[in-house]
């Protein structure tokens, strides 16, 4: 920079500020490159007698690029106020502007400024404008935006995937990717592949994941960090942690989102201890953990019962790297004091809360109440989330489950009966399976398949070879007042039970069959899962 800075004394001294072409380049310099400055470069477009279009376009990038979009947009404003005219080049940088600040009633204004000044038909601003809506929630416009395009490129496709992956939705970030390979038209790009491998990691999609991480290995000479990152995400909540692991060794570089992501990989599969290793050698490495990390190494504890552990942590947390805890680090050191049994320390920790606890707070103690069979605690926490005013119809299970544990039906009916009376909606249980390479849905008692027939016929003939082997059914986790027979029932058509049986309708001998389960009610941006896995044998 300072040899920037005699650059721009020597063009003073030699008369050359007048020539445009060299402040142009002068001015480019400081506002896009890396090692430029916004601050020097402002000082430098204050200079310009006339700034052109093109001065104006290289200053709303800058401010884009280094996040000032309030400072992009005025620019803009100023821009038509002095008569400048915008280009195809201004408009991609004012829409980064107006998703950055979630301005979307302003970006459709300028989109109607647009097509005025007849750029709509542009690719580069079509490309902008479905970033720009799908940034600020709104997957219509974007896809209508798509839809009316007559030429399209890889990043065209790669904004409408964002878009849907922007909103969790995660199903259309496949069925879009499958759509632009059918075509065979275009060659599929880092950008794409890294929001397709993150709808793999939500879907629980492990066999096309590892298909575009081939891919990425045959037609690139090396990958990096975000997109290793992003297989090694996917690959751990797939469910397959020795190749996530395989993966983290190999990475040249590691930075404190790789760390974090195996952190939280370890503690997800009930590594705990292996996590805390790995904590430690991020330290050795000299990367400052972050809110993020912590999060990922305190849940390491809570997995794996480290009570003492987690605790310690949560004090260097607060005390030694100064980080204010979020209510995530609370609901998170909670519920291990809760998986302990260490009620009496949980509630003295919620006293000394920085913030007021939240139902998701009280949530974890109720849900550990319920693992202890603890009613007094139990009982407690229900009465503070009824006074909160949950409507969670999980709550509400919860609670019943725990008086149905205890034999206390009546108890348990008149809390159920409360989801009813209050209109609450209890979300059914969702399973995943993933056969040639598409995922398909299942929930309890699942009828919508045209072969549901050989569905439940299959789900027949693996009982009876279950009961041939001498399996007897648990039915302990059916919380109702009903005969055996009864609960053997309500288990025949569990959501799980039903993908199982339609992959081995579908599925080759000898290969592997995995499955997710959604635990609680479905979110298509953050469910709960559980990977099964099953290997298909002869018989």
């Amino acid at each position: 920079m300072e040899d920037l800075k005699q650059i721009h004394g020597q063009m003073y001294k030699l008369g050359l500020y007048c020539d445009s072409f060299c402040v142009s380049n002068l001015l480019a310099t400081c506002a896009i490159s890396n090692w430029g400055n916004m601050d020097y470069a402002s000082l430098v477009f204050s200079q310009i007698d006339d700034p052109g279009t093109f001065e104006f376009n290289t200053m709303i990038r800058g401010h884009s690029k280094d996040s000032d979009f309030e400072s992009a947009l005025k620019l803009y404003d100023e821009m038509l106020e002095r008569g400048n005219s915008p280009d195809n080049f201004t408009y991609p940088f004012v829409f980064k502007a107006c998703a950055g600040l979630g301005l979307m009633k302003l970006g459709r204004s300028i989109h109607g400024q647009v097509c005025k000044f007849g750029f709509s038909d542009d690719l580069f601003v079509q490309n902008s404008l479905i970033n720009m809506y799908g940034k600020c929630g709104n997957i219509v416009d974007s896809c209508a935006v798509f839809k009316g395009m007559e030429q399209k490129s890889v990043a065209t496709w790669s904004a409408l995937v964002a878009a849907h992956a922007n909103l969790g939705m995660w199903w259309e970030c496949l069925e879009i990717f499958g759509d632009m390979m059918e075509m065979g038209s275009w060659r599929a790009e880092e950008s794409i592949l890294v929001g397709v491998i993150s709808a793999c990691t939500h879907l629980g999609a492990l066999d096309l994941g590892t298909s575009i991480h081939g891919y990425l290995m045959r037609n690139l000479s090396g990958l990096n960090v975000v997109v290793e990152t992003s297989l090694i995400d996917m690959y751990i909540k797939c469910g397959s942690m020795q190749k996530g692991l395989g993966l983290f060794d190999k990475m040249k570089a590691k930075n404190r989102l790789s760390y974090s992501v195996m952190i939280s990989g370890l503690a997800m599969h009930g590594h705990g201890h292996e996590a805390l290793l790995l904590f430690s050698e991020m330290l050795d490495q000299g990367i400052e953990p972050d809110d993020v990390v912590y999060l990922g190494v305190l849940s390491a504890c809570r997995h794996a019962g480290l009570a003492e552990e987690g605790l310690e942590l949560f004090e260097k947390l607060r005390h030694e790297n100064k980080i204010q805890p979020t209510v995530q680090h609370y609901g998170c050191i909670l519920d291990l004091l809760g998986r302990a049994a260490m009620f009496d320390e949980a509630f003295d920790l919620i006293e000394k809360m920085s913030m007021p606890p939240n139902e998701v707070v009280w949530r974890s103690l109720l849900s550990a109440a319920r693992i202890h069979c603890n009613l007094e605690v139990g009982d407690k926490v229900a009465k503070i989330l009824m006074q909160l005013g949950s409507d969670n119809a999980g709550d509400y299970v919860m609670m019943s489950n725990l008086y149905a544990r205890a034999q206390k039906w009546t108890d348990a009916a008149s809390v159920r009966s409360m989801v009813s009376n209050r209109g609450l909606d209890q979300a059914a249980g969702l399973s995943l399976v993933e056969v040639k390479r598409k995922m398909y849905r299942f929930v309890s008692q699942d009828r919508s398949r045209s072969n549901w027939e050989e569905i439940y016929e299959m789900i027949r003939q693996m009982e009876w070879q279950l009961k041939f082997e001498g399996y007897v059914a648990d039915t302990s986790e059916v919380l109702h007042n009903v005969d055996e027979e009864e609960k053997k029932q309500r288990l025949r058509y569990h959501s799980q039970k039903l993908a199982l049986a339609f992959a081995l309708l579908l599925t080759p001998e000898h290969t592997t069959i995995r499955i997710d389960y959604c635990i609680g009610p479905w979110s298509a941006k953050a469910a709960n899962f559980q990977h099964l896995q099953y290997e298909v044998g002869p018989e």
